[in-house]
């Protein structure tokens, strides 16, 4: 069966070797790309002699790419089972064999664990987050009206981008001036642009004219409207002549045109492939695909900084939340959600198409799987959305080479009424410290759904940050603890109206520490002095207002042991004072459980009258009323401060 043009060009990053290596006959098939013969070449040479790590890894990768998955499972894990030190990328092709194995499900779920200490967290939460969801919605098909455009030819079409009223795109179909890539067995990839219709299909292919014509592959082109630029991906050549690095590697640079024809490079290096050039006019970011010999697997996705088209920074990584062992490309930004395709393990195909939302710090949601319709069995890649004038609706484009197309990849349309996605649910913010109003790091956060069954555990990060998503839920509750701190937890009812929603939910919690002061030997809760009017134990509004603070303090510390004690000058009778004070203490325990505490938290409330006073106004002895006043008093200690700080 004849390669796919897209394994080649997207997967392995399309460079191309000179011959003059010192490989095997069969590593030379495999860095040509031509993986049916590598397969060939590799099983006569390891007849004649044990075959290096590597290359048994070479043959695994071209079963992998050639879908004889039971075969490339079986040599993975081989070396998996004897190299420890077996890098990420290949553990996840590794999950990709077993993934597409019919009969071989479960050994996914037993190398992901196998493997966790070696693979990013962020690739497990993914993992585990996309596996559920999808779950959820196996049933559900993406609500779109998908067609397949009438550009398409029996060559490899893909990589659409939007050019006012038409599709620019990228087309290994021939043409009598190209010369054919054997790797492929088609044409150079050429840009062409056709003219979208009505019903949104695609018609009148043509050779883009714009874009400066070449003897070597051209292709992922963007236009930037606000720029008049087009930018795209081309063959490292000087003129006539492809440009090898010192291994005899040829490489993929981007490159710009302006509306003048002046062509500039844009990003370039004999020994990186870049492509898929994306430009965001409202952060000036030029993001892209490449090849960096230290990113987190095949392909990751980047962005540079640039000033009217012009690169200002370093390329800078999206990190390991977007971009995974796997090969990440074409990269999407539409109101807020960034779409790109992974060929990562937990797919449901070759590539698919992934969204995640931008959050207000520039980090990323957990990308979620668009499912079944816009995805399928095979690579689906080269997502593009916008809004559509015609109906008040939604347009876009995608790529695939799913069964009954026209060619090797063909383009799709589709049309629907609001953006795509599975419904998710993030809810994210940070806990601080209410006297410092610093975040404070290890809170044990806890997500619930309305039956109270746990659905998400973190801790917060240096920060104080933490996050949950979850497929959608309208009903969920968030819980907050840590030793020596206030608790919280408070539950939530959202709306079913949008795809996706993102709850920001900043919590404040206070130290046992910050609340607690010395008093008379104590550990007493801070808070103002309490006035009672005269002869009166009713709770006035002064006292309400501290009251309140304590109520709340006691509600975020459920286990606080409360002692409430009242205390009278030496004015009046003994009995009286002593009753007075008594039902001053009473009121106070009254007043927090009208306010939601319970009866448990309080360990003793006594009035204690005049018999505990702070200086020597006792009966018969003259005193100035203030002091007088400093023996009226009424306190709140913490009987059991200690538990609560450990």
């Amino acid at each position: 069966m004849k390669l796919r043009f897209i394994t080649l060009l997207f997967c392995l990053l399309l460079n191309v070797f000179a011959f003059a290596q010192e490989n095997s006959k069969a590593d030379n098939y495999f860095f040509e790309y031509a993986y049916n013969d590598a397969i060939k070449q590799y099983n006569v040479e390891k007849s004649k002699k044990p075959l290096t790590n590597q290359q048994y890894l070479n043959l695994a990768d071209s079963y992998l790419k050639t879908r004889e998955y039971d075969k490339a499972s079986e040599i993975y894990a081989t070396i998996y089972e004897k190299d420890t030190t077996l890098s990420s990328a290949y553990i996840s092709k590794l999950l990709v064999a077993f993934s597409k194995t019919e009969n071989d499900k479960d050994k996914v779920k037993y190398y992901l664990s196998e493997a966790k200490d070696r693979l990013p967290k962020e690739l497990l939460e993914n993992s585990d987050f996309n596996a559920e969801i999808l779950a959820k919605n196996k049933d559900m098909e993406f609500e779109a009206y998908i067609f397949n455009c009438s550009i398409n030819s029996a060559q490899a079409d893909f990589s659409p981008a939007f050019y006012n009223d038409q599709v620019i795109f990228t087309s290994g179909r021939p043409k009598d001036e190209k010369e054919i890539y054997k790797p492929s067995g088609e044409a150079y990839l050429d840009i062409y642009s056709g003219k979208i219709q009505l019903d949104g299909d695609i018609t009148v292919p043509k050779v883009f004219s714009k874009i400066p014509s070449s003897n070597f592959h051209k292709a992922t082109p963007f236009y930037i409207s606000q720029l008049d630029d087009f930018v795209y991906m081309l063959s490292n050549a000087d003129g006539e002549d492809l440009l090898f690095d010192k291994n005899g590697k040829n490489t993929l640079a981007i490159g710009a045109v302006n509306n003048k024809g002046k062509f500039r490079y844009l990003l370039r290096d004999l020994s990186t492939s870049f492509y898929y050039p994306f430009y965001q006019s409202e952060s000036n970011k030029l993001y892209f695909a490449a090849d960096f010999e230290h990113g987190y697997g095949g392909t990751d996705i980047y962005y540079v900084y640039t000033n009217n088209g012009q690169i200002m920074s370093a390329p800078i990584n999206l990190g390991p939340r977007i971009n995974t062992p796997g090969n990440e490309i074409a990269p999407y930004i539409y109101e807020g959600h960034l779409y790109f395709s992974s060929d990562i393990f937990y797919g449901l195909g070759g590539m698919d198409i992934y969204t995640s939302s931008i959050q207000l710090d520039d980090s990323f949601s957990i990308p979620v799987n668009l499912g079944n319709g816009i995805n399928s069995e095979k690579d689906d890649f080269g997502f593009i959305i916008r809004n559509n004038s015609r109906d008040g609706g939604l347009i876009g484009y995608f790529s695939s080479n799913r069964e009954k197309g026209k060619g090797n990849d063909d383009i799709y349309g589709f049309k629907l009424d609001q953006k795509p996605g599975l419904k998710t649910l993030s809810v994210k913010g940070e806990v601080v410290n209410a006297k410092s109003n610093k975040g404070v790091e290890n809170f044990n956060m806890s997500l619930y759904d309305k039956n109270g069954n746990v659905l998400r555990k973190t801790k917060t990060d240096k920060e104080g940050k933490y996050q949950f998503e979850i497929p959608f839920t309208n009903s969920y509750a968030v819980k907050a603890t840590k030793e020596g701190f206030g608790s919280y937890k408070q539950s939530f009812v959202v709306s079913k109206d949008q795809s996706e929603q993102v709850q920001l939910l900043n919590i404040q919690l206070s130290s046992v520490d910050d609340l607690i002061e010395q008093k008379e030997g104590k550990n007493v809760l801070k808070m103002r002095k309490l006035y009672f009017d005269k002869k009166s134990s009713n709770i006035n509004e002064s006292i309400a207002t501290e009251l309140d603070k304590v109520a709340t303090t006691v509600l975020s510390f459920p286990n606080m042991k409360l002692k409430i004690e009242s205390h009278t000058t030496s004015k009046g009778s003994d009995t009286y004072n002593v009753a007075l004070s008594q039902n001053r203490a009473e009121a106070i325990k009254s007043y927090l459980m009208s306010k939601g505490v319970s009866s448990v938290n309080f360990s003793e409330v006594i009035g204690y009258g005049e018999t505990q006073l702070l200086n020597q106004c006792k009966n018969g002895v003259y005193c100035l009323e203030f002091l007088h006043n400093q023996n009226e008093r009424s306190i709140i200690s913490v009987v059991n401060f200690n538990d609560l700080k450990n």
